[in-house]
Order: C-alpha cells, then sequence, then structure tokens
C-alpha cells in the first residue's frame, strides 16, 4: 500500500509509504496503481523509496488486537454509550441516522 499526495502549490504529486493518518488531498492506493500512476500534465510526480513488505509478527498482530480492544471498551465514569448503541430514525443511501437512548437514571438523581 502506498499514499499519493497531491501539492498543489508546487503541482506535485508524492508517492511515499502509506500515511498513518487521514490528510486532505491524499489517497491510499495499492502496488498495481501506484506503479502505473502517472502525474497531471505539467506535474512532476515524486516516488519516495518504500521499504518493502514484511509479514506481521505475532507481537505485532497481538498488540493491534489489544489496541482494538481498548478502543471499543467505554472509559470508565464519562456517560458515553458504547459504540453502536441508539436507534435507527432514518436513512439516506449508505448512511445511518442513530438516535442515543436516553440514558437510565441512578436512584437519586433527576
Amino acid at each position: 500500500m502506498f499514499t499519493l499526495t497531491y501539492v498543489y502549490r508546487d503541482s506535485t504529486a508524492v508517492l511515499g509509504p502509506l500515511a498513518t493518518y487521514a490528510e486532505p488531498h491524499c489517497y491510499d492506493l495499492c502496488a498495481e496503481h501506484s506503479e502505473r500512476l502517472t502525474a497531471p500534465m505539467g506535474w512532476e510526480l515524486v516516488r519516495l523509496p518504500v521499504e518493502e513488505e514484511t509479514e506481521p509478527s505475532a507481537d505485532d498482530l497481538e498488540a493491534l488486537a489489544d489496541a482494538v480492544r481498548e478502543a471499543a471498551r467505554p472509559a470508565p465514569g464519562t456517560g458515553h454509550e458504547p459504540v453502536g448503541q441508539g436507534t435507527e430514525v432514518g436513512r439516506r443511501g449508505h448512511l445511518r441516522i442513530l438516535r442515543s437512548e436516553p440514558a437510565a437514571t441512578q436512584p437519586g438523581q433527576e
């Protein structure tokens, strides 16, 4: 996987390693499409060196699984409901509109 970034001010397209976070004017490409990539007429294409992909180790996969579990766990005392809770109240294309369920009140709270 590679990330293509357009630098409009410099009329430059930069193809480099997969970005770790999203930015405007960045697009992720598979290896096949990155090999066939050409820049728009009048633009320069810069290809940054990319390390060869290696298979993830068991430690890498375990760390990823732990991070996903941690992110899915609600923070204690925040009052936020877990992701995926709510009632669907509308739909537009493939997007759903969800309304949160009212929080249950604890005895003595009103």
